[in-house]
């Protein structure tokens, strides 16, 4: 089963309308993906209703999970952006970490694994080892990306989350349709990053399902 939890479309900065990302997502051999555009402050209420609204209609290519991915937002208003996807229909909620490749704010790793709202810390960069011991606690899944730049620190993520017992995810964080993973890239890249086979297959298979079985 390959559930990709990280997904962007023309909602945000994606190449494609959701109903094609769901339907390529199907071929590519995916069961479900959340399609989680970029929000802040000014595009929330817009971006959460289209997502809504798409996922139901992609529903007949496969499982469409609405959500948001909460980008470049001060540390101080992330859990308030955190209430208000809730409120408005988002099932995923999944924050922009600091990675290596943006200047994302210092601190914002910190309140997205101090909040048990939010479901995946996204790219965290060099994520300190008391941050993932929040996320653990907090029953926040660490991802492990796919996407080129933010890939860099993957294998210090495994780490850190080897040594804390964090949950782990794989993810496209796709923008292209090439972006995409099947499960045998997916694999790829958990491996890539020093998980062994055990670990792999937790964060590709064994995670996602138990995140949208909670839903």
């Amino acid at each position: 089963m390959r559930i990709d939890l990280h997904t962007h479309s023309l909602i945000s900065d994606g190449e494609l309308l959701p109903a094609e990302l769901a339907a390529r997502a199907k071929k590519a051999g995916h069961d479900a993906i959340a399609i989680t555009d970029h929000v802040d402050m000014t595009n929330i209420e817009s971006a959460v209703e289209q997502v809504v609204r798409a996922a139901e209609l992609s529903e007949d290519y496969i499982r469409t999970i609405p959500g948001v991915e909460i980008t470049h937002v001060p540390p101080r208003l992330i859990d308030t952006l955190v209430k208000k996807a809730r409120r408005l229909g988002a099932q995923i909620i999944v924050v922009h970490g600091e990675t290596v490749m943006e200047p994302v704010a210092k601190g914002t790793n910190k309140i997205a694994v101090e909040n048990p709202e939010v479901d995946i810390l996204a790219h965290p960069g060099f994520i300190t080892k008391h941050e993932a011991e929040m996320a653990v606690m907090n029953g926040i899944a660490l991802e492990i990306t796919g996407r080129k730049g933010h890939s860099l620190t993957n294998g210090h993520v495994a780490k850190m989350s080897i040594d804390t017992g964090a949950t782990m995810v794989i993810n496209s964080d796709a923008h292209a349709p090439t972006d995409l993973m099947d499960e045998d890239r997916a694999m790829t890249v958990a491996l890539g990053c020093g998980l062994d086979e055990m670990h792999a297959h937790k964060a590709v298979r064994v995670a996602p399902l138990e995140i949208i079985r909670r839903l």
